[in-house]
């Protein structure tokens, strides 16, 4: 009896713990205004240049970092960036953006390679703000 009373003791203290240690973590933070998105974000704009099929494709992004120290850094490796993204078009032909899963694709081969190529920080989310395909 002395050993059940112990076990349902040690339990329900066990689940106050617990209850409490959920309560106290501080609530998921809010969506950035977009103010935050702007201060944290770097435009490429103008990226023109040909594909694999031989095609003319014209393409502008604004990229969003994590914090506006990484935007900073993403600012100077803006050359880099534009290295990475030509380097990625010319591997594409022009059926590679039919439909937004294209887009999304080289948005995602993008972000990965910027992340690897920064010290501070990494893409938040890569928007295209222009396209152009001849």
């Amino acid at each position: 009896m002395i050993i059940i009373l112990l076990s349902l003791t040690l339990i329900g203290s066990v689940g106050v713990i617990v209850t409490l240690k959920l309560a106290s973590e501080p609530a998921a933070e809010a969506a950035p205004s977009i103010d935050e998105v702007i201060d944290s974000s770097v435009d490429i704009a103008d990226i023109k240049t040909n594909l694999k099929s031989n095609n003319y494709i014209s393409l502008s992004f604004k990229i969003q970092m994590d914090s506006k120290k990484a935007a900073e850094e993403l600012q100077k490796r803006e050359f880099q960036v534009k290295d990475i993204i030509i380097k990625e078009l010319s591997e594409m032909t022009a059926e590679d953006f039919e439909g937004k899963k294209g887009l999304e694709a080289l948005e995602e081969r993008i972000s990965k390679q910027i992340d690897s190529s920064i010290e501070t920080g990494h893409v938040v989310k890569i928007y295209t703000t222009s396209k152009v395909l001849q």
